[in-house]
C-alpha cells in the first residue's frame, strides 16, 4: 500500500474511532458530549491525566477496547507519516542525483536559460527530439514543468553552473530570463566559456538587442516584438497566418510540417538536381528553399538547382513522409516503392 492513502485510511479510522468512543461513555457513562470526547483525546494521547469522571465496569470494558484500538490507530498513523517523510526526502535526493548523471552524461544538447513562459515554450519544442537542460534560480518555477525534463536549479549566468550544465558539450544556449541584464550576463560567460556555442537571447526592450549582440548572441528575439507582428498580420493576411499555424504548429496531430534536412555526403540526393532527386514525385514534399554549406540560400528552387552534400533542405509536407526524406538525406538508401 502507498503511504499517502495509508495515511488518509489511519486518519478516516481515528476520526471514526473517536466518534464512537465519544458517543461510547455518553450513553454509558451519561457524562457530557465534551467530557466524553476530552476523556477519547487523553487516551487515544496516553497522557495520564486521569478519567473525567470515575468508570463503571461497563465503562472500563469499552475504555480498554478504546485503548487497544485508539493506541494502535496513532502509532500507525505516525508510522506512516514518518514513512512517508522519509521516501520524500530520500527520493528528491536519489531524484537529483539520478538528474545530476543525466546531465553529465549530455552531448550536443540545448542550455535553457530561465523556466518562464518563453524558456518552457522553447522545452516544449525541443522536446520532441532534441536533449536539453534548464537552468532556473528559482526552484518553485520547476514544478510545473514535465518532470521528465531535465532541470538545475542555480544561476545561468555563473560560470560553475553551466560548465554542470555540460557548456563545454552543449550544442546551443539560449537566455530566456525575464531581465535583458540578466541574459546578457549569461551570454558573456557562456561566450568565455565556449566561444563556438549557438546563443539565442530573448530581449524584453528594443535597445538590449544592440548589447546582446554585441556581448555574443548570434541571434535576438523580443517575443513583444513577434507578438505585435503576428498580430498586425492576422488582420492584413490571415489566410497566410493560418496556413503558417498549420505548417509549424506541434500541437496535436499536423497535417504539415516544415522541417529543415541535412543532406550527407553517403546520401543518394547529393550531387542531383531538384528535379532528378524525385523528392516532390516520391515522397510528395515541396522543397522551399535549399541552404548551403556557405550560409547563401536559394528559394524556391528550380528543377535544375543542385542539391550538394552539406546543403540544409527547407521541406514542407507530411510528418511520415518528411521523415522517410530525412532517412534517405541521412545515408545512401533506395527509393521508397
Amino acid at each position: 500500500m502507498k503511504r499517502l492513502p495509508a495515511i488518509e485510511i489511519c486518519g478516516i479510522a481515528i476520526l471514526v474511532l473517536t466518534a464512537v468512543g465519544t458517543t461510547g461513555f455518553h450513553y454509558i457513562e451519561h457524562w457530557s458530549w465534551f467530557d466524553s470526547f476530552y476523556m477519547v483525546v487523553i487516551t487515544f494521547s496516553t497522557i495520564g491525566y486521569g478519567e473525567v469522571h470515575p468508570l463503571s465496569h461497563a465503562g472500563r470494558v469499552f475504555n480498554i477496547g478504546l485503548i487497544l484500538m485508539g493506541v494502535a490507530l496513532v502509532l500507525l498513523m505516525v508510522g506512516a507519516m514518518t514513512q512517508a517523510l522519509l521516501e520524500f526526502e530520500l527520493g528528491k535526493v536519489f531524484g537529483k542525483r539520478r538528474m545530476e548523471r543525466e546531465i553529465a552524461n549530455l552531448k550536443d544538447h540545448y542550455i535553457i536559460c530561465g523556466a518562464g513562459r518563453v524558456g518552457s515554450s522553447v522545452a516544449l519544442e525541443l522536446s520532441r527530439k532534441h536533449p536539453f537542460v534548464i537552468i532556473e534560480n528559482n526552484e518553485k518555477s520547476l514544478a510545473d514543468l514535465d518532470p521528465k525534463w531535465l532541470t538545475m536549479v542555480g544561476d545561468a549566468a555563473s560560470e560553475k553552473t553551466l560548465r554542470e550544465a555540460g557548456i563545454e558539450r552543449a550544442k546551443g544556449l539560449v537566455a530566456a530570463t525575464t531581465t535583458d541584464a540578466t541574459n546578457i550576463y549569461i551570454v558573456l560567460t557562456a561566450k568565455s566559456i565556449k566561444s563556438s556555442v549557438k546563443i539565442i537571447a530573448r530581449a524584453s526592450e528594443e535597445r538590449a538587442e544592440k548589447h546582446l549582440k554585441t556581448a555574443g548572441a548570434d541571434m535576438v528575439i523580443s517575443p513583444y516584438v513577434a507578438a505585435g507582428h503576428r498580430i498586425a498580420q492576422s488582420f492584413v493576411r490571415p489566410n497566410v497566418v493560418d496556413f503558417l499555424d498549420l505548417a509549424t504548429s506541434h500541437s496535436g496531430t499536423p497535417r504539415l510540417l516544415i522541417e529543415e534536412i541535412l543532406v550527407s555526403q553517403q546520401s543518394r540526393l547529393a550531387g542531383t538536381t531538384v528535379g532528378q532527386s524525385g523528392i516532390h514525385h516520391e515522397f510528395g514534399i515541396m522543397v522551399l528553399a535549399i541552404r548551403g554549406a556557405g550560409n547563401e540560400t536559394r528559394i524556391n528552387p528550380k528543377a535544375l538547382d543542385v542539391i550538394n552534400a552539406g546543403d540544409y533542405l527547407i521541406a514542407m509536407g507530411e510528418p511520415g513522409q518528411l521523415n522517410k526524406l530525412e532517412a534517405v538525406a541521412s545515408r545512401s538508401a533506395p527509393s521508397p516503392s
